[in-house]
């Protein structure tokens, strides 16, 4: 009978304070929902996996409801839940100042950092879950997307560069509902140096 192989929960990169964001906000984001989303996806992956062999749950699959849709549709919430705040907690700790190839791709795309920053910030106030930037692999180049829900607006063949959690539990402790100034915070905290390290990776990567 196939296993699921076993996924742990990544440490946060950084030790540092962060401007705006509490130390309390970053334990319950990272050491508790992170965490759990991390837990629920093997949960899931292991009752797949162990579900495979079971002629009766394959059988009684269908698009309405059942259990295999259950879990499938689980899957990808949780999964993307885990490397979406991965993405997330990668790209702070930093002094959030603009430096790396990536600044150079950003002004040939978008004409200017701060033009950039207005755009993805402005996409953050209009989104329900998340932003990323992401180099788009069909296309060869950077591209904006915005996302409601873990598993609703992803872009097949992107890769994540920078991400913004939008969901109240990232701010709302600090910042009550001003998320404006919640995304203002987060340009301060970036770590440019690990955002260029995963676009320098990523630009490698096109099937245009």
């Amino acid at each position: 009978m196939p296993s699921a192989k076993q996924y742990e929960a990544k440490p946060l990169p950084f030790a540092k304070p962060l401007v705006g964001i509490s130390a309390k906000t970053i334990e319950i984001h990272h050491d508790r929902l992170y965490a759990g989303y991390v837990s629920k996806m093997m949960e899931i992956a292991t009752k797949l996996a162990s579900s495979f062999e079971n002629s009766e749950f394959l059988g009684s699959a269908n698009q309405s409801y059942s259990e295999l849709r259950a879990l499938r549709d689980g899957e990808t919430f949780a999964t993307n839940g885990v490397y979406l705040h991965e993405s997330y907690f990668n790209a702070l700790g930093g002094d959030g100042v603009p430096s790396g190839s990536i600044i150079e791709a950003i002004v040939k795309k978008w004409g200017s950092v701060e033009a950039f920053v207005g755009i993805f910030s402005a996409s953050g106030m209009a989104m329900r879950g998340w932003v990323v930037l992401a180099w788009d692999t069909r296309v060869g180049r950077l591209k904006l997307y915005g996302s409601d829900s873990h598993n609703q607006g992803g872009v097949w063949g992107c890769i994540p560069i920078i991400v913004l959690d939008v969901y109240e539990h990232a701010y709302f402790i600090d910042y009550g509902s001003d998320r404006k100034a919640y995304i203002a915070d987060f340009w301060k905290n970036l770590n440019w140096s690990a955002i260029n390290a995963i676009y320098e990776k990523a630009r490698t990567i096109s099937f245009s």
